[in-house]
């Protein structure tokens, strides 16, 4: 089983970017937390960041057809990257959506996704253990449909 694990904006500086809101830990961490657990699920993480849009598209076009799922936090994408959310439609493979914080209990703006509706799901709010629940829940839905 392959799964893309795909991190948007200013992810790379977690660690030290507001780690009040976003917790201590850096994204490589998060992503050897996240292949650790995959593999004892015997699943294979795909990781990519990127801070535009474009290059995300650009990665889900050419790697989400031999993809399974797709976990990914697209960052404030999440709120207005339609071509995102096209690219989405376009490669038609399951994804959850996580979110470090809580989105629906931050600012304003940050409660919409674009990605929602058509999202296996949301994971919000649990810091970088939302991706490891996301990961499992995804590799459970996937595992179930086969």
């Amino acid at each position: 089983m392959r799964i893309l694990l795909v991190n948007g904006p200013n992810l790379n500086m977690l660690g030290s970017r507001q780690p009040e809101i976003y917790g201590s830990m850096t994204l490589r961490d998060i992503v050897d937390r996240v292949t650790a657990r995959a593999k004892e699920l015997g699943a294979e993480i795909v990781p990519f960041q990127a801070n535009g849009e474009g290059a995300i598209v650009d990665f889900l076009q050419a790697n989400g057809p031999g993809a399974d799922g797709i976990l990914i936090n697209a960052g404030a994408l999440t709120h207005y990257g339609l071509s995102l959310r096209d690219a989405f439609e376009s490669i038609q493979k399951p994804f959850v959506e996580v979110h470090i914080s809580n989105i629906h209990a931050r600012e304003e703006f940050r409660h919409h996704s674009v990605l929602a509706d058509i999202a296996v799901s949301q994971v919000a709010g649990l810091g970088w253990r939302g991706y490891i629940t996301a990961l499992e829940s995804l590799v459970g839905i996937l595992k179930d449909r086969k």
